[in-house]
């Protein structure tokens, strides 16, 4: 089974963003050494708890210092940048770790109203642009525009020995029409839907056109997962993602609360059934439940990898779930 990693780089409670920075570079390293496919860190924007503002910063962070495993964007947002300046910058980085670089993208703001404003101009018209600028991306990409396009003699130099793979991420049938048309992979965030995800990659693989010869379809699902020695104790700490979410929904959120102050968090009724169908949505347990979960999903999505988003409040549990998984999932 091929498993990445999701990393959205929370902050917890009592940590600095610094400090959770780095802690995402060690899960990164982890994640080198136990042999994961890919390591991809998100883009937020002013959204407490979560540090990275800046993929291709860690990007360049974490490639310094990993060896064999890809790493990426998981996503660039892309309505707010030029296509232009995301095909540069990440046609460096495949320039400095060649063969490794994943290019995500997605459409989300990715941040609140205020933040997407100071971010850029016109956010719902460029959403609308959505196909146009992944084709004029793509079109950077493969250094391959007509000739009577105004950009046919630019390149977003440096041009890499092996270009950055694109991938589109979403949670809709929008998004999996938009990377079958432009033969891209496609990331599937189960994490963050009620979408029938199945269907949604049923419908990628038939609509798939290939970009160039040879390409194939090929989609990852991305599952929020927490495993621990046992079933109690993955239970136990899975309770701080939990609460945490019901913070932020509430607008309260600081950071990922430890297991003591989630525990003493005071919770409604109502929140009280909002957990329960978080955790519904969610894998948690021992490593043999997890690994069987996973499977499960596998096959029911017909997913060719699965990625992993684990949000813990020591990063210790969080380097552990991984370690676990991928004692499981390696063998």
């Amino acid at each position: 089974m091929k498993v990445s990693i999701l990393d959205q780089s929370p902050v917890s409670s009592h940590q600095t963003p610094a400090e959770a920075l780095k802690a995402s570079m060690q899960l990164a390293k982890a994640g080198d050494k136990l042999g994961y496919e890919r390591y991809w860190i998100a883009e937020h924007h002013d959204l407490s708890g979560l540090a990275c503002s800046a993929p291709e910063v860690m990007l360049g962070y974490i490639g310094a210092q990993t060896n064999t495993i890809r790493i990426g964007s998981g996503a660039v947002l892309l309505p707010h940048y030029k296509p232009y300046k995301v095909a540069e910058t990440y046609n460096m980085l495949a320039t400095l770790f060649p063969g490794r670089i994943d290019l995500g993208i997605g459409r989300a703001p990715g941040g609140s109203a205020e933040a997407t404003n100071a971010l850029s101009d016109n956010f719902l018209q460029q959403v609308f642009k959505m196909p146009e600028l992944v084709e004029e991306l793509l079109q950077f990409l493969d250094d391959k525009f007509p000739a009577e396009h105004e950009y046919a003699k630019l390149s977003a130099s440096p041009l890499p020995p092996v270009s950055p793979e694109p991938w589109l991420l979403g949670t809709s049938k929008k998004s999996a029409e938009l990377a079958a048309r432009n033969g891209m992979a496609y990331t599937f965030g189960q994490f963050m839907s009620e979408q029938d995800g199945s269907a949604i990659i049923d419908q990628y693989k038939q609509a798939f056109q290939p970009r160039q010869g040879g390409d194939q379809p090929y989609a990852i699902v991305t599952v929020s997962v927490i495993c621990a020695e046992t079933t109690e104790q993955a239970h136990l700490i899975a309770t701080s993602s939990l609460v945490w979410k019901i913070q932020q929904d509430k607008m309260e959120a600081k950071g990922v609360p430890s297991i003591e102050e989630a525990a003493s968090y005071p919770l409604t009724e109502e929140e009280e059934k909002k957990i329960k169908k978080m955790k519904e949505a969610m894998i948690i347990g021992n490593p043999e439940e997890v690994h069987e979960r996973l499977q499960e999903v596998q096959a029911r999505y017909g997913a060719d990898e699965l990625m992993l988003v684990t949000i813990t409040h020591d990063p210790a549990d969080r380097l552990k779930s991984y370690e676990l998984i991928a004692e499981k999932c390696k063998k």
